[in-house]
């Protein structure tokens, strides 16, 4: 509809639900596979029977060039990371990004995991805990920006959001060369979504509004490199890096995490955020 810049009617927002859901659960049960000896090629299976079963589509395979539902970044790769064969072991973090595409809309959101000891415990150690520590904050910065998109006018509140957060509680950089997303009929759609401070403030925050979070967060530098594989980015530095993603929509009624399967209730409980719903109407 001519005008409406990157706000969606509320029927768009009502279709993102259930491929929102969707991702939310292939996520979960690629979360419960992650073990030592599991495989990053098999974790992707897993992630495209529950996509497949549900009526969707991975919306990956649909980029041009790329094969896989997932994307699997392992300690030093940063984003993009093609699955393969190789065992994952205890201690590892390991960054699961998927979606799924269902009757034109899509969905988008990213797990870290720290692969657990054989008996499933947490793993121990000094790189073990460094690395629980990263995704901790990770994940925090992600809660903080969509809880700071519950009541924000534009949208680089939520970028400066997860720059308090992560400052506040680390020396770690924040990623400049990748950054979240509109998502809607496409998954890369405008507009951009930083996880740092701008000039520019960015679109306002109404209804219709929906985006992807993802803050990318590096242990040390920024600085990264691509792999001869034309998509593998890593660290320059080799150090470990994380990522967190939700797909969430603003609406009259308040925020939805549509990638979370109770909207985002729990982590946002803290914040004093309470989702709504979004109706059908």
């Amino acid at each position: 509809m001519r005008g409406r810049g990157p706000y969606k009617s509320r029927r768009e927002l009502a279709a993102m639900r259930e491929p929102g859901r969707i991702t939310a659960l292939a996520l979960e049960a690629v979360r419960a596979a992650i073990r030592p000896g599991a495989t990053t090629l098999g974790l992707d299976a897993i992630a495209e029977a529950v996509i497949r079963e549900h009526g969707a589509v991975p919306n990956f395979q649909l980029e041009p060039g790329y094969e896989h539902t997932i994307c699997a970044n392992v300690n030093d790769v940063v984003v993009h990371g093609i699955p393969d064969a190789t065992p994952l072991r205890t201690g590892d973090l390991v960054t699961i990004d998927c979606g799924a595409m269902l009757g034109g809309a899509n969905g988008d959101a990213a797990i870290s995991v720290v692969v657990p000891a054989e008996d499933g415990a947490p793993a121990t150690g000094a790189l073990a805990e460094s690395r629980e520590r990263l995704s901790a904050v990770t994940r925090g910065a992600l809660w903080a920006g969509i809880a700071a998109l519950a009541g924000a006018r534009q949208l680089g509140e939520v970028g400066a959001a997860i720059e308090d957060h992560v400052e506040a509680h680390s020396d770690y950089g924040i990623s400049e060369d990748y950054i979240g997303h509109g998502i809607g009929k496409r998954m890369h759609e405008d507009p951009p979504v930083f996880n740092y401070r701008t000039r520019v403030m960015g679109p306002a925050v109404k209804p219709g509004l929906c985006v992807a979070i993802e803050p990318i967060i590096h242990e040390r530098g920024i600085e990264t490199a691509v792999d001869a594989d034309g998509w593998t980015v890593r660290s320059a530095d080799g150090a470990d890096a994380c990522q967190w993603e939700h797909s969430v929509a603003v609406h009259s009624d308040g925020i939805w995490v549509l990638t979370a399967l109770d909207g985002g209730a729990a982590e946002l409980a803290p914040f004093g955020v309470v989702p709504a719903p979004i109706a059908d109407r």
